[in-house]
């Protein structure tokens, strides 16, 4: 029955590596946002297996190529499908609890052997000499040689033992578990490197809107220098252009730094040496939301998240386990035996055979046993628990991300209708200005307020389509649907 405790803890072992895997995933899965210095030392969805070398040619990147390069290279999704395989291994070790073991050996070879040592002293053999007429021949020796040539076959197997099934059963339930972790490490990557993607596209509007503003800053710099020289405006309003200027052109290299650095974090994703040139050629994409109340999303993520179905398995495999423990007071039964042939000093070869059944009925052992049982019931307790608080998680999760897309959204139209009212502003105070109706002071406030207002937009685009990929990610659905909740 040792070996039945052992195969027992080896899968409360395996119960305790997925249940922190998991864990890790839906703690990164939780994470909106990447921290202040994203690493994969922290988090492995950050990081990736490098797949090729740098290009003199720029890398034109589409969405769906940057996430089919994060399920080849992301080394968050990786260390799952390691852990995938590891559980698949510990699978097949069980199975051959159910198989025959079967080993052929043979060998030949020349033995001494001391016949005193094995008890066949010179008293023995002169008792041994009153059975011959005349004595033992003489020359005896105590030590003796022979060649023996050996060939044999085999066999032992389980024939029935409760550990084992019930083993079994838990090898079964910790290897579905580990495939939805790796389920669930996919839409993990879909929703980060998305959000990278996004990001970067969202700095690259920020920046070409600060180039934009920078060049009419320069543009309204060189009318005041020119009105200053011809006398028709003071040189406070050229100091103020050339202020707004300077002040425009800091935001442009800020703007221009972190789309660099998102750039960089989106490759470090997908396994693209950060030193290459990529081109992000899918704009923002912008689409309204199909209305859906939070009972519909709740029925969708029940049947499709992978961290509930993981912890569902979970639940079977602790089940099983606290079954095996219990088994260790069943009888078990084995057979082993083997067929062979042997030669010895030339002498005719000869058939040797070995067939035994063995029936292993625990007598007591009931404190270590009741132990065991107890430890596993209440482990079973903790996991249905868990379960329990999941559901109401993932309604909690549902409600939430239904309540931020429809912030988010609310948040587009308005901004969209500040963009609309501040280049109308600007409009209209470029014709008072070229009109000599007023000075360039309030040139360059509306176009400080349109700078705001398109940066405010694709902030809140960015912002509107997170929080349709949180919703999708909450729904279970993100690697199927992304396009469809992203509107592409």
């Amino acid at each position: 029955m040792k070996e039945a405790r052992q195969f027992a803890r080896l899968w409360v072992a395996g119960l305790v590596c997925t249940a922190a895997v998991g864990s890790a995933v839906m703690a990164c899965a939780q994470s909106g946002y990447p921290s202040q210095n994203p690493s994969s030392t922290t988090n492995p969805f950050y990081g990736s297996v490098t797949a090729h070398a740098i290009s003199d040619e720029p890398l034109k990147l589409s969405l769906d190529d940057a996430i089919r390069r994060g399920f080849e290279n992301n080394l968050g999704l990786r260390e799952a499908q390691s852990g995938e395989k590891l559980f698949q291994g510990e699978k097949n070790q069980a199975l051959q609890e159910f198989l025959p073991t079967i080993n052929l050996s043979g060998g030949t070879g020349v033995f001494q052997h001391n016949l005193a040592a094995q008890g066949f002293g010179p008293g023995v053999l002169k008792q041994f000499g009153s059975l011959f007429p005349n004595g033992l021949p003489t020359g005896v020796s105590l030590i003796t040689k022979d060649d023996l040539t050996q060939g044999q076959l085999s066999l032992s197997q389980t024939l029935f033992s409760g550990v084992v099934i019930a083993g079994w059963k838990a090898a079964g339930a910790a290897a579905k578990s580990a495939y939805f972790q790796k389920m669930s490490a996919r839409g993990e990557v879909v929703q980060q490197v998305a959000t990278a993607y996004l990001r970067a596209i969202a700095d690259a509007s920020e920046v070409d809107n600060a180039t934009a503003l920078t060049k009419s800053d320069e543009v309204a710099l060189q009318h005041a220098h020119d009105a200053h020289v011809a006398g028709t405006v003071a040189n406070l309003e050229e100091l103020r252009a050339r202020v707004q200027l300077q002040s425009q052109q800091q935001a442009l290299i800020a703007a221009q730094n972190a789309e660099e650095k998102d750039l960089i974090l989106l490759k470090r994703e997908i396994g693209i040496d950060p030193g290459q040139k990529i081109v992000l050629i899918d704009p923002a994409p912008y689409t309204d939301l199909a209305e859906q109340t939070p009972a519909e999303v709740r029925a969708i993520a029940y049947k499709n998240r992978q961290d509930y179905q993981n912890l569902q398995n979970q639940v079977i495999e602790v089940r099983a386990l606290h079954s095996a423990y219990k088994a260790q007071r069943l009888p078990s039964l084995s057979f082993s035996g083997y067929y062979g042939v042997d030669k010895v000093n030339g002498s005719p070869s000869h058939g040797v055979f070995n067939a035994v059944g063995t029936l292993n009925v625990p007598i007591f052992r009931e404190a270590s046993i009741r132990g065991e049982v107890d430890a596993s019931a209440a482990q079973l307790a903790s996991i249905n628990a868990q379960l329990d608080d999941l559901r109401g998680k993932i309604d909690q999760q549902v409600r939430s991300a239904l309540l931020d897309a429809d912030a988010a959204k609310k948040l587009v139209d308005v901004a969209k209708s500040n963009v609309d009212l501040a280049t109308q502003a600007l409009n209209d105070e470029t014709d008072r200005v070229s009109a000599g109706v007023d000075d360039n002071l309030p040139l360059v406030t509306a176009q400080s307020s349109l700078a705001s207002a398109q940066t405010n937009y694709v902030r809140s685009l960015y912002q509107y389509n997170l929080a349709k990929l949180a919703l999708a990610r909450a729904a279970g659905v993100i690697e199927l649907q992304y396009r469809a909740y992203l509107g592409r």
